[in-house]
């Protein structure tokens, strides 16, 4: 997972800075970790990212930088890096935000350690106690890893208990060999980012750039969640998301399942009591739950609000290459919906 963006955050004015860019609320102490998106002024979808408030470093300024003010750091999916870079810069730009935008992608590494046997095997690996009481989910601390200094996660983007591991660079391959030679015995493996697409859309978390967009809301996304629409501070996106919330929702994000073993991969239009109201975004086969998986945007046809009880209600078919198949659609997650397995339920 090295490819993703890596940046920091640092500067008097990072908190005012963090406080308009991020719809969560991510003044929260250091160790925590948020999972947030980033809007533009029409309450659009620039990036949805993680958010670790950090303290003051004083060694590697790649790890733990020193400052003064506020510092968070902030992991980003590598293929969008670049566009989270231009938006942040542009934003403090505009803002006139007292506060610095560091990039570290090139001198950290990253190590994603998922599964029902991770804390086992890194318990082997790391210095600290990963127990659920002593290492909650959504957390990070320093620590060392095979007596190498690094930041570890406990976050996940496959639906299972894991860590992500933020490695200096040099010491990257000394960690990696020594996960390796800890999980053997519990039947460790590489996994490539096909098993990334197909675990994350199972679970139903969100890739931005297929079930995300620029022209994408929170809440048509089912992203509610981030936005800190309780507290009255103010975000970049926030008067739009205020309207659609107060307006309706007229398009709204659902997942679909296809009991035929037939392959999707985005486009198929999505048909309801005989009548096409959106299109598939994203699509990938669940080895989980057996079944062909597809998210997609629909519309009502009558032009009212996409409630869920209109998801709910009515007959689904997906169409691929001309050719309708039943398909389910569902409010939640079909696989772990009550989110056991991320915090070590299982």
């Amino acid at each position: 997972m090295s490819y993703f963006g890596k940046f920091y955050l640092v500067g008097p004015e990072a908190r005012k800075a963090a406080d308009w860019l991020f719809t969560a609320d991510v003044s929260k102490p250091p160790g925590t970790t948020i999972y947030t998106c980033m809007l533009n002024a029409r309450g659009g979808v620039e990036s949805d990212l993680t958010v670790s408030p950090v303290a003051p470093g004083s060694h590697d300024p790649a790890l733990a930088p020193a400052f003064e003010g506020d510092g968070y750091y902030l992991a980003i999916g590598g293929a969008i890096a670049q566009q989270n870079w231009s938006h942040i810069t542009k934003t403090l730009q505009d803002k006139k935000f007292q506060c610095q935008l560091i990039d570290q992608s090139e001198e950290l590494g990253m190590i994603s350690v998922q599964g029902p046997s991770s804390r086992a095997v890194l318990q082997e690996v790391l210095d600290a106690d990963l127990s659920n009481e002593a290492f909650p989910f959504s957390t990070h601390k320093l620590v060392k890893a095979a007596s190498c200094p690094v930041r570890a996660m406990r976050l996940s983007f496959v639906g299972e208990m894991g860590w992500e591991l933020h490695i200096p660079r040099k010491h990257c391959v000394r960690v990696y060999q020594s996960i390796m030679k800890a999980g053997a015995k519990y039947g460790i493996t590489n996994a490539g980012y096909r098993a990334i697409d197909s675990l994350s859309i199972e679970k139903g978390y969100r890739h931005w750039h297929a079930d995300l967009r620029p022209d994408d809301t929170p809440l048509e996304a089912g992203l509610a969640f981030t936005c800190k629409l309780r507290t009255d501070i103010p975000f970049l996106g926030r008067e739009a998301i205020e309207a659609q919330k107060r307006d309706g929702i007229f398009r709204r994000l659902v997942c679909f399942t296809v009991d035929e073993k037939v392959p999707m991969f985005g486009l198929e239009a999505i048909w309801r009591d005989g009548k096409v109201i959106g299109h598939i975004r994203r699509a990938d086969f669940g080895y989980a739950v057996n079944k062909t998986i597809a998210y997609g945007y629909i519309r009502n046809p009558e032009g009212g609000p996409v409630t869920t009880e209109f998801v709910k209600k009515g007959e689904y078919f997906l169409e691929r290459m001309g050719v309708p198949y039943l398909a389910k659609a569902h409010t939640k997650s079909p696989f772990d919906p009550e989110n056991k397995r991320v915090r070590g339920i299982y």
